[in-house]
Parts: C-alpha cells; structure tokens; sequence
C-alpha cells in the first residue's frame, strides 16, 4: 500500500482571501503560497503520493464553470512544474456549500475514493488543511491530521499545526526512517 498526502488546495497551496486574490475562480487568480512548490517537492521525493481534495462550491453557486475549474487545475500544475513537483490527483465537490452532498469537506468522501483508487494506507497518511471541515474530513478518512495557518487554530483540534505546508511537509519527510 501508498502513503498519501491529501492537501486542501485554497488557502494550502493557493492564495485566498488575500488583498491579490478574493476567490480562484479563473487560472489569473492562482497564486502559488511561498514554499507549497518546495513543500510539495520534498513529499514527493519522500516516496508520497500527492492529492488535492478541495470543496468548489462556486461551481455550483454559478461563479464558475467546471471547464474553467479545470483551467484553474491545470495552471496549478503548471506552477509546480517549476518546482518540479505535481498533484497525482485532484478531487474536487463542485456542489453548493448546503446541498448536503456525500463528497463535500468535512465529509471524507474524497478521500476515500483516492484511497480506492490508488491503494493509499490511510492510517500512514496525512491529511493537511487551512480550516475545520479539512481536519474534520482527515480524521473522519483514518488519515492524521496537520492544520497549516492560523485562522481556524484555536478551534480546531488537528494532530499537528504548522505555519505553511513547507515547514508540514519538512516535518513528515523528517520523521522518515531510511
């Protein structure tokens, strides 16, 4: 079985809600945080699968298309490129934030379909956020938890908390026996 690091995308490895960028909701808006180029390297060459599990309740509310969602994806993969590092896969909830559906965070859908499909240890993984419903799927999937940023910290319980994904990521490649 894989180990796997399952990343929310806004606010993990995008900017947003910053005085740049209010929402991503076209491929302009994407900005890479500092380090989550570095960050998402270093887990790679540690021998970890990469995922993106992120809500995109904007598809849903109208704002933006799923075509322009994968446009988005797209050059989010691209700015990695530069790092030499990639997503492995991108899994996303396109339905509106109260529409109760079964693959929108904290529920751990997303997760445990990328577990299915690429043969992930869930109990050997890692599921990192910026906010509650990230910590809550991780937990809910088996997977252990790392909250990055400090917006939701102090209601929110996650095995670990780190400023950015670089300094998460320098911790879990740390923790590896070789």
């Amino acid at each position: 079985m894989n180990q796997a690091v399952f990343l929310d995308r806004d606010g993990v490895i995008n900017e947003v809600l910053t005085e740049r960028v209010k929402f991503v909701n076209k491929p302009q808006d994407f900005y890479l945080l500092e380090g989550a180029g570095e960050g998402i390297y270093l887990l790679q060459q540690a021998g970890y699968k990469i995922f993106v599990v992120t809500n995109q309740g904007g598809v849903g509310l109208g704002y933006m298309k799923e075509k322009m969602l994968h446009s988005v994806h797209d050059e989010m993969q691209k700015k990695l490129r530069s790092y030499n590092a990639h997503i492995d896969a991108i899994a996303y909830c396109p339905h509106k934030p109260h529409e109760n559906c079964p693959c929108r965070k904290p529920k751990p859908q997303m997760i445990h379909d990328l577990a299915e499909a690429w043969d992930i240890d869930l109990t050997q993984s890692f599921m990192i956020g910026d906010r509650e419903p990230d910590i809550v799927a991780g937990k809910q999937a088996g997977t252990k938890t790392i909250l990055v940023g400090a917006r939701d910290q102090d209601k929110v319980e996650a095995d670990l908390v780190f400023e950015d994904l670089l300094e998460a990521a320098t911790y879990i490649t740390s923790q590896i026996e070789i």
